[in-house]
């Protein structure tokens, strides 16, 4: 990895010179690309996501958005603290550091911020995992089985195990491809020492994102045995591998 730094008067951007040896502010324009004809819309997210083929491959382009009441207020606005407290650039190098811990995490490419005044807007530019379905997609399919969910509980177990912490952790932010589990979106994410109660937390906050998309339907019960327990399972016996 070879992080690179580029200013102008309206902001910067911080680049992973390994994955593309140069990027400019028309990467984060969606105009830019769909002038080149190689940008799509995706549902998903604030907004969707414009996924953009670029000279390092397909990428995802996210532009941040305040989500809850904030939203109408500050729109896509943050409160300036310092470029390193950003959240594209904490994104970053939450992305960075675990590729070098050889987490399943999509591989970062660019992040920007823009001044304007006493606040930024962002944006980051990641690679694209491919063939994939969300863990929500697959509930709604009835892919969601006592198989999958201990390689979900498994999933999460590695990145707990390294001390990485999930804002956001729910069924739309874990993707399944045929031979692997990521989790993507760690936007306010960190790196947190070791301890039994963030953990749960972050456990008991996928299991109401999966309560609320419906897996609990048969019932409680159903749901204990058939999901939760295995995904608790697969868990357990990663995180004291």
């Amino acid at each position: 990895m070879h992080e690179q730094l580029r200013q102008d008067a309206e902001g910067a951007i911080l680049f992973d010179a390994t994955v593309s040896p140069q990027v400019d502010g028309g990467w984060f324009d969606p105009e830019y690309w769909r002038h080149r004809d190689a940008l799509s819309i995706r549902a998903g997210g604030r907004g969707g996501v414009a996924v953009i083929a670029t000279p390092a491959g397909e990428c995802v382009l996210r532009h941040y958005r305040r989500g809850g009441m904030v939203a109408a207020l500050m729109g896509d606005r943050y409160l300036w603290t310092g470029a390193d407290r950003t959240r594209s650039f904490a994104e970053f190098r939450l992305l960075q550091a675990m590729a070098r811990l050889e987490l399943p995490a999509p591989t970062v490419v660019a992040a920007r911020y823009q001044r304007i005044g006493l606040h930024y807007r962002a944006d980051l530019i990641t690679r694209r995992i491919a063939n994939t379905q969300t863990l929500a997609q697959c509930l709604a399919s009835n892919r969601l089985d006592a198989e999958l969910a201990q390689e979900v509980g498994a999933l999460v177990a590695r990145f707990h195990r390294a001390g990485v912490w999930h804002a956001d952790l729910n069924a739309h932010n874990v993707l399944v491809a045929e031979a692997a589990l990521y989790l993507i979106d760690f936007d306010r994410g960190r790196l947190r020492a070791p301890g039994q109660g963030w953990r749960l937390a972050n456990l008991q906050r996928l299991r109401r994102s999966l309560f609320k998309l419906g897996a609990a339907a048969q019932g409680e019960s159903a749901f204990e045995q058939t999901i939760w327990t295995p995904l608790i399972y697969g868990y357990e016996r990663t995180l004291s591998a």
